[in-house]
């Protein structure tokens, strides 16, 4: 590798390199101890230690040439070498391009600045192909060239970025450098002879965390498979944490969470992902879920400057961040003020003359923001005007409105046309008022103290719209939050939850689109709709608007457009209960919209089979339980119990254990502060009852005194008549017990636990999203497992490893093939035990590590048929039913532990249809080795000739489920088949201790069936003889596999002109009986837990072997 040109003592270098070559002008060295015997002695260990230790290159580069120019003790390293050869080819291309120009020169300063000019040359023309591309290229290529020869993986395997750090090996730390590629956490150190390497795949790691203690101040904790490793003496370990994070995430979408990284198409291509961009990526997801703003949305840029407050006259200090549709600031606490500003409802961008360094952004409405103290305020301002085509001039047209984005500076008036027609046409069926209006509409002439009361809530509303602005660009201040707590007005609901969702921007951006949806989506006719019928009477029943067509239709056309237009989700059950309460509210597309930011970006993967979104945010509030109300967990040592009691808080948002006028104040805050209103309302309500809880013997009593708790939550400034109010309902008997007033109950929560920060709560989403799925993995593994080991007798243990290879093989073929879609055989959605599934080329690799067979030279040809046996419906895939059904009872209990007779059934039914296929290489070169796109095209292949595989495919499967097979109803081998068999055999015997004795006995074998076969025949046609491949198999007095296959080849037609023999499983069986070579070949015990071991240590080098050659 070409270095870039750096200076060299070589009076002190003399120590720890000897001198290999020199000329005049360049220096070949070998670093100490290296290719010396016995590896250098006390010298070259206490060198390889110091190279280890201070990451030298020499660690894995031990040659290297160096410049020099004649009278001069300074050096310049250009290039190093791992071995060699490679070493070698960079001297020679420097003695055959550089020395005979070198003589030109008058001066030996102008003779160093050729070579510097040249050697940096071929390095920018090497980094054109390379994939170091981080801010410090030289020092990545390095790094990089260490990480390829220390874990020897593919180069497709791409280097994120690699740091310094201690490995606690028990008490011990081990100084050395952890590296972080796309698939990969690997450490790797060297002191004092003892090498330390550490791989461990992404997707194998189930926990993620920083952790202190007494000897470690601060580290990075990583379980996997069991195992846990502490990682420490990090620089920046809080960046390093961060990385983990999202790479570890990135595989568990990748391996795992099929749909989510369905949806990402900025992680589709590993090669793609640097550290720079997984920062980025971070930045962006946290913009956004702050805002609100959709996903598609990425940061730009961020400037530290002040916002003019008007209301409150004084600038507050905070962050702009830019994306490409929207302008927004936060306050440096983030609750003290908080701005959204979409391009589309920009008039200008101007900046002011004088020395403030100003901004101002004016937009509809007739109100400007005014940022100040703005760095390189002038560019922002003109990058401004330039991206978004911003008006410049003081005075502005109305007209001059910003584009929603690229696509909308260019419209197309036959989809404007579209849209407006679809409006108008289903203007009709859309209601366009909120059910609420409809069925509760607010008589100002009987007015009430509780009707008071909400006149008073929506004047404190106008008076803070009069101050603070009204729409998606309103000030957001601890007021706004005040008065959300208090609960927001009937009348307001709907508006504020669009604008606190963020929903509002949805609709802005897609209009008519839902009108669209609803005519595409009506009269459709699958699961979900048929689920969403059978739900939608059971959503608020006690509701008026629900007992009549028009809240069912209505609910009818939202959940079945969401399904519509998200059919990965399609509809789950809590989502009528939720829509049910957005339709109340808000109109019938906004309730539209509002679901849609629920489900895809404030409650992401909530709503999927697997509720794996709900799941983590249970996990995190069992972690804040443990922070926050150490009692309990105490008390009740089976934290399962909070999870299996919450689920429905969650995902309803209490509404399905609250009575929906409380239960929408609850709604209120989710929409305001996310899910951590949800988070925060659970540990006020596990707090005030803590004292009940503590005293619970058992689930039930728990169980029973939350509900009574939910029970007697009362909203006593509620609006809505009392035959609608469910808490009103309360019977006298639990009229006894203490109400408690959502309000007061939601102010405590945020005066208790409103410390709790967005950050925090990401950051144990992320850590616990790896913990539920890994579970729930587990979950799946255990399940096959129990349904297997009644099938197979190998022990759980053997099982679990089997498993384990299985998937691990399934894992290794998405890591680095980019052209495979990504899971393209794995669906959650199947049943446990057909969730993974292999293709023949995967299967070969397994066969390979499994089989005691797989030293025989035609192996791929066994493999092959091995597959194709197993494959019973013909779609070239093996789900683990059928690999742990068939493969693993054919090599553990026929293989390993059968006898005699079952190991001969299995190698006699690959060689007979539906198995066996004729098999011949392209490439004569390779012998009987086929490549992948071979063997995937005889694997497709259905048999051969005249024969009846359906017939064929239907008696093994009926003889599968027997439980003890008649040999009788085997089908007879025909000629092609036994010659193809009897190779098979030579195949199998070569290499072993009794190789001779086992091809004198087949070759007596083969003889005798031979003329068995010939008997009988000249029973029946005196004429027909098998002698010519009796003495092809028996020539010069002893068996040979390559005289068998030569004569085959020089006269293939000479079997095919005589009539066609076959033989019966019975015939061949008792032949080889006889023989007691045979028998102790075939019944010799194989040890199946070392075979599964030996399979496991040796998977991922075997599968690095197949991508590097």
């Amino acid at each position: 590798m070409w270095l870039k040109p750096e200076e060299v003592l070589l009076k002190n270098a003399l120590k720890l390199w000897l001198m290999e070559r020199s000329n005049d002008y360049f220096v070949l060295q070998r670093r100490r101890g290296y290719g010396e015997e016995g590896g250098g002695g006390l010298t070259g260990l206490l060198v390889g230690t110091l190279d280890s230790v201070l990451d030298s290159t020499a660690k894995v580069a031990p040659f290297r040439i160096l410049h020099q120019t004649p009278d001069s003790q300074v050096y310049l390293s250009i290039a190093c070498g791992a071995n060699r050869e490679e070493i070698t080819k960079h001297w020679d291309w420097l003695e055959q391009n550089i020395m005979k120009t070198l003589s030109v020169f008058d001066s030996n300063e102008d003779i160093t600045n050729f070579v510097q000019g040249k050697i940096r040359g071929l390095i920018a023309e090497e980094g054109k192909h390379s994939f170091a591309k981080e801010d410090d290229p030289e020092k990545f290529r390095e790094a990089l060239l260490k990480f390829e020869k220390c874990f020897g993986l593919p180069e497709q395997e791409k280097l994120v970025t690699y740091y310094s750090c201690s490995y606690w090996k028990g008490r011990v730390p081990c100084q050395g450098w952890l590296y972080l590629s796309t698939n990969f956490l690997s450490f790797y150190s060297f002191l004092l002879g003892s090498e330390i390497k550490l791989i461990i795949s992404w997707d194998a790691v189930s926990k993620l965390e920083k952790t202190s203690n007494v000897i470690l101040t601060e580290s990075i904790h990583v379980c996997s498979q069991g195992e846990n490793h502490y990682f420490s003496m990090f620089l920046h370990i809080n960046e390093t944490y961060l990385l983990m994070e999202q790479l570890a995430n990135y595989a568990i979408k990748r391996l795992f969470d099929k749909e989510t990284f369905a949806n990402d198409p900025i992680l589709d291509d590993p090669l793609q992902i640097t550290k720079r961009g997984l920062e980025n990526r971070a930045h962006s997801e946290q913009f956004n879920a702050f805002f609100r703003l959709p996903k598609e949305e990425t940061l730009k840029e961020v400037h530290e400057c002040f916002l003019w407050v008007p209301f409150s006259h004084f600038n507050t200090h905070g962050k702009m961040c830019i994306s490409e549709n929207y302008i927004c600031f936060a306050s440096q606490d983030g609750n003290l003020c908080c701005v959204i500003i979409p391009l589309r409802e920009v008039l200008a961008i101007d900046k002011t003359n004088d020395s403030s360094k100003s901004v101002i952004i004016s937009i509809k409405g007739k109100t400007a923001f005014r940022f100040s103290e703005v760095k390189d305020f002038e560019q922002l301002v003109a990058k401004l005007r330039l991206k978004y085509g911003a008006a410049s001039t003081q005075y502005h047209d109305v007209s001059t409105e910003i584009p929603i984005s690229s696509d909308s500076t260019d419209p197309s008036d036959n989809t404007e046309v579209r849209s407006l027609t679809c409006q108008r046409e289903c203007s009709k069926t859309v209601n366009t008022e909120a059910l609420m209006t409809v069925f509760h509409p607010q008589n100002l002439e009987t007015l009430n103290s509780k009707m008071l009361k909400e006149k008073m809530k929506e004047q404190s509303w106008d008076i803070l719209f009069a101050e603070c602005g009204r729409g998606i660009s309103m000030f957001r201040t601890k007021k706004t939050r005040d008065l959300v707590v208090r609960g927001i007005p009937e009348t307001l609901r709907g508006e504020l939850w669009m604008l606190f969702s963020g929903a509002v921007n949805d609709m802005a951006a897609n209009p008519g689109y839902y009108a669209e949806v609803v005519e595409q989506s009506l009269g459709t006719c699958n699961l979900a709709t048929e689920e969403i019928e059978r739900d939608l009477r059971r959503s608020l029943p006690e509701h008026p608007a629900f007992q009549s067509d028009t809240g069912i239709s209505a609910l009818r056309r939202v959940l079945t457009a969401y399904a519509y237009r998200n059919p990965k989700i399609g509809y789950c059950q809590a989502m009528n209960i939720l829509t049910s309460v957005l339709l109340l509210y808000a109109k019938e597309e906004e309730a539209f919209w509002l679901l849609v930011a629920v489900c895809e970006r404030m409650l992401p993967d909530y709503f999927n089979r697997r509720i794996i979104g709900a799941l983590v945010d249970q996990a995190v509030f069992e972690e804040l339980i443990r922070d926050h109300l150490p009692q309990l967990p105490e008390h009740m040592t089976d934290m399962t119990f909070f999870s299996s009691v919450s689920l429905s808080w969650f995902l309803t948002l209490f509404i399905s254990v609250l009575p929906i006028e409380s239960a929408v104040n609850v709604v209120d805050c989710f929409f305001y502060d996310g899910i951590k209103a949800i988070l925060q309302l659970g540990l006020a309500i596990l707090d005030y009852n803590l004292d009940k809880l503590l005293t619970c013997k058992d689930d039930a009593e728990a169980v029973t005194a939350l509900n009574r708790f939910f029970d007697n939550v009362i909203n006593k400034d509620s609006p809505l008549p009392s035959s609608v109010q469910q808490g009103s309902n309360v019977s006298d008997e639990k009229s006894s017990h203490i109400r408690v007033d959502i309000t007061d109950l939601i102010r405590e929560s945020n005066e208790k636990y409103g410390n709790i920060r967005y950050e925090d709560i990401h950051s144990m989403r992320c850590r616990n999203r790896l913990y539920v799925i890994q579970t729930l993995e587990e979950t799946t593994k255990q399940n096959v497992l129990r349904v297997v080991s009644q099938d197979v007798k190998l022990s759980l243990h053997e099982l679990d490893e089997l498993y384990v290879i299985f998937k691990k093989e399934l894992f290794f073929s998405y890591y680095w093939c980019l052209s495979c879609p990504v899971l393209k055989y794995h669906d959650p959605s199947l049943p446990y035990l057909e969730q993974y599934q292999i293709d023949c080329q995967q299967f070969r690799a397994l066969y390979h590590l499994l089989s005691p067979w797989a030293h025989s030279a035609n192996k791929d040809s066994l493999a092959l048929w091995t597959f194709r046996l197993l494959d019973e419906n013909s779609d070239c895939l093996i789900n683990f039913k059928e690999f742990s059904s068939a493969i693993g009872r054919m090599m553990s209990d026929i293989m390993y532990n059968g006898n005699f007779t079952e190991k001969l059934k299995l190698l006699f039914k690959l060689h007979i249809p539906p198995a066996y296929t004729e098999v011949k290489s392209k490439d004569p070169s390779k012998g009987d080795e086929l490549s992948k796109e071979e063997l995937l095209y005889f694997s497709q292949l259905h048999g051969k000739g005249k024969v009846d595989i359906q017939a064929y495919l239907s008696q093994w499967q009926d003889e599968l489920s027997k439980k003890e097979e008649n040999i009788k109803d085997l089908p007879r081998m025909n000629q092609s088949q036994f010659i193809q068999f009897s190779k098979t055999l030579y195949n199998l015997f070569h290499g072993d201790p009794e190789e001779e004795s086992l091809y004198q006995a087949i070759a007596v074998v083969t003889s005798l069936l031979l003329r068995m076969e010939e008997v009988g025949r000249k029973l029946h046609s005196p004429t027909a003889s098998a002698k010519e491949f009796s003495g092809t198999v028996c020539a010069s007095g002893g068996p040979s596999e390559g005289k068998t296959e030569s004569h085959l080849k020089k006269d293939p037609s000479s079997l095919r002109e005589e009539p066609q023999w076959s033989f019966a499983f019975e015939q061949i069986l008792a032949s080889l009986l006889n023989e007691p070579a045979l028998v102790r070949f075939f019944e010799k015990p194989i040890d199946v837990k070392v075979k599964l071991e030996n399979a496991k240590t040796s998977q991922l080098s075997c599968r690095t072997k197949m991508y590097i050659s």
